[in-house]
């Protein structure tokens, strides 16, 4: 049964209106760029899960050339469609903004685990079963703690199916574990220092014994 955390719940849908309403000119500046830039769809819509049963589209700016066939993890055999536009936005993280319109429909919260594609839940149901008992979330301790860790992981594979295989193997696993230790831990306050340390990027595991 999915933890009920209404607090957490309704202080995301406060936050996100209240940033919605604040970043607004900033949304739209970066929707004119894309468009100007890379051309229609603004807007990148993608299948996730909210719950190992529950899809929903997450939204970002796109950031890639459009590929009918994409699939899987993001790696090097991708890298090549990843236009400057998008890489500008994806190290700003300013792809992520629509993301508050799936905060406001409830798909998702501020913090909580990246939600998982379909293919993931349904090759490992054992571990999405606990790790989507909590709201996905656009940061997370394993998106934070993670990422450069993945990153250099998958930097290393020379093809699609060598991505998906590490990924699979390596990632999957150590995310999952450092969602479910946080989860344990988590409250309002907990939240309030993750987003910051999102926004600062003072997390990572490179800084671990």
């Amino acid at each position: 049964m999915r933890t009920r955390r209404p607090l957490l719940h309704t202080l995301d849908f406060l936050y996100a209106i209240g940033m919605t309403v604040l970043l607004s000119p900033l949304i739209l500046y970066v929707a004119v760029v894309v468009w100007r830039n890379d051309g229609w769809p603004i807007i990148y819509r993608s299948e996730r899960m909210k719950s190992p049963t529950q899809s929903f589209l997450l939204w970002k700016f796109r950031t890639m050339k459009n590929d009918p066939a994409d699939a899987g993890v993001t790696g090097p055999s991708k890298s090549g469609r990843i236009t400057p536009t998008g890489a500008w936005l994806r190290r700003k993280r300013l792809d992520e903004l629509p993301q508050l319109w799936n905060i406001l429909r409830g798909d998702m919260g501020f913090v909580g685990p990246r939600a998982p594609l379909r293919r993931y839940v349904e090759k490992y149901p054992e571990i999405y079963a606990e790790v989507l008992k909590e709201r996905p979330g656009i940061t997370g301790m394993a998106s934070m703690a993670y990422h450069r860790t993945e990153e250099r992981l998958l930097a290393r594979t020379e093809s699609a199916e060598e991505t998906e295989e590490v990924y699979c193997r390596r990632c999957i696993p150590r995310k999952a574990r450092l969602d479910r230790l946080y989860a344990a831990r988590r409250n309002p306050c907990t939240d309030q220092r993750l987003m910051w340390a999102t926004v600062f990027r003072r997390v990572s595991m490179h800084r671990r014994r």
